[in-house]
């Protein structure tokens, strides 16, 4: 006669058997899935305290659309902020650097070229990126230099850097707000007008899918052709499931959110459009600044992933001495680690600029914060050597999801602050006991 105890400890090891088999043919990242169920658990809590889990507003198309337009800005840098951190560096400048950025290009169409050839023209919003950039590239290639070629550290220059940029922004203008900005720079802000519609956001989702089935089958021949192991076809084709049910899941709830009913009388005057008895419906669609903010993840993955200036970063996270011993110039690597970071602080720089239609003195305020916040929770280690770019993404949205949750349960700006000292600081802790264990 069998003995129970003993029959529910085979029960209990084989069931943690097939568990630990599944994750090793999927071949899941453990810390993004434990990320993305947190993200799960804090989107259900907030929408349980505002109305319950079925009445609640958290998860309604319009809040979760605007939740993913408001952590576009976070999300581009806190790619660039993975880099930084990987190879045991730290940007506390982002954030200012943003503001100064975008108080440029407020500047430059508001103000500067108006005189010049007039407002409203064609290449406006052009110029204006164009010149947000070079100006970003060229404050991130001088802290990269002062860090790399004169041996400050990074926390000192970018925390002069913090001080220096804020300043700098409020002497352009003398503390002015500039606006408005060109009505088509204003479209990497969102809104009605910055997002793609209902058939295009189908299209793009369509797109996004036929691309994971592709990468998915390119990957299995490549595995082939060098005798590397191969997923099982079935763990191909539930990795290849799930990931397009998300992306037609998001596709669909952005087409859920419409324009509002004022915006909609003015489209249906202006096109001679009769609304209907039941209303018109017209569905925003994806917001071009997600769209940005995808696209930037997609090339900094690219870039961290598939390009030897990406195994030079990881190299030099996870070993300094010996990656320069291997005659890697680790100098100039960091330097264009910084440039890196100036462009993509003027790409957020202009998708908050255009999201106010305004450039104001107050932008980027905490932005630092918010970034390595992201990036850390993301998993980027901060002894270096380790991080993704999606895990940094995923973690930008956890943020703003906390911020976003609180405002809308009327927390005070003091004690959301309070909540995201205590989550970043958990977050490192977690890292660290991960990384005792992984040892």
């Amino acid at each position: 006669m069998s003995d129970p105890a003993i029959s529910l400890d085979r029960a209990r090891a084989s069931e943690l058997g097939l568990v630990a088999r599944f994750f090793k043919a999927t071949e899941l990242d453990t810390r993004l899935l434990g990320m993305i169920g947190a993200l799960v658990i804090i989107w259900l809590a907030f929408q349980f305290l505002t109305g319950g889990l079925v009445n609640g507003q958290f998860l309604t198309p319009r809040n979760l659309w605007n939740l993913s337009v408001q952590t576009s800005s976070i999300a581009v840098m806190a790619t660039g902020m993975v880099l930084i951190i990987v190879t045991r560096n730290i940007d506390l400048s982002v954030g200012s650097v943003l503001g100064f950025v975008g108080m440029v290009m407020g500047v430059t169409q508001a103000e500067i070229l108006p005189k010049l050839i007039g407002f409203e023209q064609p290449f406006t919003w052009v110029i204006a990126l164009g010149l947000g950039i070079v100006v970003g590239a060229l404050i991130g290639g001088f802290q990269g230099f002062v860090i790399a070629f004169l041996g400050v550290p990074a926390f000192i220059v970018t925390l002069g850097g913090l001080l220096v940029w804020r300043g700098a922004a409020w002497w352009v203008t003398s503390g002015r707000t500039v606006a408005p900005m060109d009505s088509t720079f204003r479209l990497m802000g969102g809104g009605p007008e910055g997002s793609i519609g209902a058939t295009w956001s189908w299209v793009v989702g369509i797109v996004a899918c036929l691309a994971i089935v592709g990468m998915i089958v390119n990957g299995r021949r490549q595995r082939k052709r060098f005798n590397f192991p191969r997923r099982p076809v079935w763990a191909e084709a539930f990795m290849a499931a799930i990931a397009c049910f998300l992306v037609l899941g998001a596709v669909s709830i952005a087409n859920h959110y419409y324009w509002p009913i004022g915006i909609v009388r003015k489209y249906a005057e202006a096109n001679n459009i009769t609304i209907p008895d039941g209303g018109l419906f017209v569905p925003h669609g994806i917001a071009i600044p997600v769209l940005i903010a995808v696209a930037t993840g997609i090339i900094m993955t690219f870039v961290t992933t598939r390009t030897r200036f990406g195994r030079y970063v990881f190299a030099m996270g996870g070993n300094p001495e010996a990656a320069d011993l291997a005659g890697i110039n680790t100098r100039w690597v960091t330097m264009k680690i910084f440039i890196i970071m100036g462009i993509l602080c003027a790409i957020a720089g202009a998708i908050s600029t255009a999201r106010l239609n305004a450039a104001t003195n107050a932008q980027g305020t905490l932005d630092e914060l918010m970034t390595i916040a992201a990036a850390v929770i993301g998993g980027t280690s901060l002894a270096g050597g380790v991080g993704t770019i999606a895990g940094a993404m995923i973690g930008a949205l956890l943020m703003q999801s906390l911020n976003s949750g609180m405002v809308m349960l009327g927390l005070e700006t003091p004690l959301q602050n309070i909540v995201v000292g205590i989550v970043l600081v958990v977050a490192v802790w977690l890292d660290t006991i991960y990384r005792r264990r992984t040892a």
